[in-house]
């Protein structure tokens, strides 16, 4: 009799266990915002893919490094360093949250994955072709050795792609949610 008094005891409080709003285990996260994943999406790209770019220079696939973006605003040698690729790499994460964002603001709708590599490559193009004046080491497109080309450009388009491709699925998550 005595076991069975325990047995319920135990039960009783595995139940109450359950219900309790107070308990860790029952507390749940708030979801986290579309603009917030947006934002979060565009900086952990642009640090994820500048790092993969990191290492391409490092082992010279390319010639352009994620310090190109201090190069303007930046005096110094400390920005040739490595430490100076460091803060490229997370500026060029800052900056990536704007580019996120007008992804975000533009092309959400679009499914398909197309539209996140044309992203990129047009983002390619306008740091090359456009912004190439404000970055005095960058040499123009057609003095780029054919190496840094072809890795750049796949970067920008696996870039565009995990952006364009984060943003337009959960926008349309969101929207299968509310629809339902």
């Amino acid at each position: 009799m005595s076991e069975e008094k325990d047995e319920k005891d135990d039960k009783d409080e595995k139940d109450t266990g359950k219900d309790d709003p107070n308990l860790e285990q029952n507390k749940t996260e708030p979801p986290v915002s579309l603009m917030g994943k947006v934002v979060v999406t565009g900086f952990v790209g642009g640090v994820f893919w500048s790092l993969l770019a990191y290492l391409a220079y490092i082992f010279n696939f390319t010639e352009v490094s994620p310090n190109m973006v201090l190069q303007p605003f930046a005096v110094g040698e400390w920005k040739n360093s490595t430490l100076g690729n460091i803060i490229g790499i997370v500026v060029i994460g800052v900056l990536s949250i704007g580019v996120a964002l007008v992804y975000y603001a533009v092309l959400k709708r679009f499914k398909p994955m197309w539209v996140g590599m044309i992203y990129g490559i047009a983002l390619w193009g306008l740091v090359f072709f456009l912004l190439n004046p404000i970055f005095p080491n960058l040499k123009t497109v057609f003095e780029l050795q054919r190496d840094t080309i072809i890795t750049t450009v796949c970067f920008y388009i696996l870039y565009g792609t995990f952006v364009g491709y984060s943003i337009s699925f959960e926008y349309n998550e969101l929207n299968v949610k509310t629809e339902s």
